[in-house]
């Protein structure tokens, strides 16, 4: 079973274990631009939360979580367009090669 370059882009963005199943199963060359920024997301996520046990930023966060969560719904946006369009405010990160 293999996913196109669309799909893997899209499952990428829907969860940690969407993305690790799109890593394992998905075109990973295709959307390799999709799989990197859903990863950012997954991971800024994963940053929120712990800082989220500081009690006086807690109100701040929300705030950040929002706006890290319409990020990643440009970026499913994006890759159901099939577009390779940064995503704002975390599009500049790369981690993949």
């Amino acid at each position: 079973m293999s996913m196109d370059k669309k799909v893997t882009g899209i499952v990428a963005y829907l969860t940690i274990i969407g993305w690790v199943v799109a890593f394992l199963v998905g075109d990973k060359e295709g959307a390799k631009f999709h799989m990197n920024q859903a990863l950012v997301v997954h991971l800024a996520f994963v940053v929120l939360w712990i800082l989220g046990f500081i009690p006086i930023i807690r109100i701040f966060l929300w705030i950040v979580r929002i706006a890290v969560f319409l990020c990643g719904v440009l970026g499913v946006v994006y890759a159901f367009q099939e577009q390779d369009k940064e995503i704002p405010l975390l599009g500049i990160v790369k981690l993949l090669k």
